[in-house]
């Protein structure tokens, strides 16, 4: 059974995704600029965010964990997964959704911290990637900001909705986190 639980950063509640986050989720996803270099695209409607969100919100299986996200008064302003490798690769990619007024604010480095601190303290893991589209330079940004380094490109492997595009590979190591955090 998943063991997602919730936690807080400094200034971000991370909840367990239910089922009653997927109004929000799927009005989140529905802002042109989160859509943007969103790979879901924008939701149709409540049932197929659902479908989306499925994976995230089962408890059943362990493939996927999966956070809203609220501000320190309580207001719903993003989403935030763990997509895990098979266990022998102790690996797990990460992602996040901001609200286009959170952007700007230092949340998006903030909830990558968190998800790779989450990845490596409380899963266990040996490695966490990400993966973001060449031109989304904020995102570039927070993963770079966050710790995360540049390994590679893959070509045209994001379908977009303007079009196929190319994808930055980052990650980061368990031994490079901890340096890291010795440092702070």
């Amino acid at each position: 059974m998943k063991t997602t639980s919730g936690f807080r950063s400094n200034s971000i509640y991370f909840l367990p995704l239910k089922k009653e986050h997927i109004a929000l989720v799927n009005t989140l996803h529905a802002y042109p600029e989160v859509a943007r270099y969103n790979t879901i695209g924008v939701p149709k409607d409540l049932e197929t965010t659902a479908k989306i969100l499925a994976h995230k919100i089962d408890e059943n299986q362990e493939s996927a964990l999966g956070w809203a996200l609220y501000d320190t008064r309580k207001n719903f302003i993003g989403e935030a997964g763990i997509i895990l490798a098979p266990q022998r690769f102790q690996k797990a990619e990460i992602s996040y959704s901001l609200a286009p007024d959170q952007w700007n604010k230092g949340l998006g480095t903030e909830i990558a911290k968190q998800l790779i601190q989450y990845c490596f303290n409380d899963l266990g893991l040996h490695r966490v990637e990400a993966g973001v589209a060449v031109h989304n330079h904020a995102s570039i940004r927070v993963l770079e900001k966050a710790g995360m380094n540049r390994e590679g490109t893959h070509r045209k492997i994001l379908p977009l909705s303007s079009g196929w595009t190319d994808n930055y590979a980052y990650a980061i190591l368990k031994e490079e986190w901890k340096a890291l955090e010795r440092n702070l």
